[in-house]
């Protein structure tokens, strides 16, 4: 096997720092690979091509919804593997707060093999499983937007005991988990029965 439609190679479209039809990691390789902005965009693609093995990268950001609040791109993703197919996504599973990132929780959960990457902490050296977002060279807000794609003039690799987010993540966790749309009012602790932060 191996004709061509056999593998496609997909990242999401708001990747663009190092051009909109690569996969670029940090040590400079590259991999053409075709940009989507949606769960369902990626979803048309691998049906119109016939592909049997499916790689995406920057799976993080695929936050669009069903109707019911789900992750779109899990539904995908799990319809892909139901029909057969092999399926690698890669992503980050915590956002720069620490919290699990978009989908990327529900997909650890469906998957049949994880890997996971880490780096050292810039601050101590320990492994780190944080992604320290930095403004002016100060940890993020909390409140700050989920999603700011950049490299490591942003980011920089943190442990748990050097991760820093400023603010309270109390307001930012339904947003996160996908839980309300951001035009619905954040509900009170006590209607929700959850800890407060």
């Amino acid at each position: 096997m191996g004709g061509a439609g056999y593998i496609g190679v997909y990242k999401h479209a708001l990747d663009k720092r190092y051009g909109a039809g690569e996969i670029v990691c940090h040590s400079g390789k590259r991999i053409p690979a075709i940009p989507v902005g949606s769960a369902e965009e990626l979803y048309a693609r691998i049906r119109s091509r016939g592909e049997r093995v499916v790689l995406v990268d920057e799976g993080q950001f695929f936050l669009d919804t069903d109707s019911d609040g789900s992750f779109a791109f899990v539904r995908v993703i799990s319809h892909l593997l139901g029909r057969g197919l092999w399926v690698v996504v890669a992503g980050l599973d915590k956002d720069f707060r620490g919290l699990p990132f978009g989908p990327m929780a529900d997909l650890l959960a469906l998957a049949d093999e994880r890997i996971s990457l880490f780096a050292r902490c810039a601050v101590c050296g320990a492994p780190a499983t944080f992604t320290q977002r930095l403004v002016d060279g100060k940890p993020a807000r909390a409140d700050d937007p989920l999603l700011l794609v950049g490299a490591k003039e942003v980011y920089e690799p943190r442990c748990r005991r050097c991760h820093r987010v400023e603010g309270s993540l109390r307001s930012a966790k339904s947003l996160v988990f996908g839980l309300r749309k951001p035009e619905e009012p954040e509900p009170s602790s006590a209607e929700e029965g959850a800890p407060s932060f």
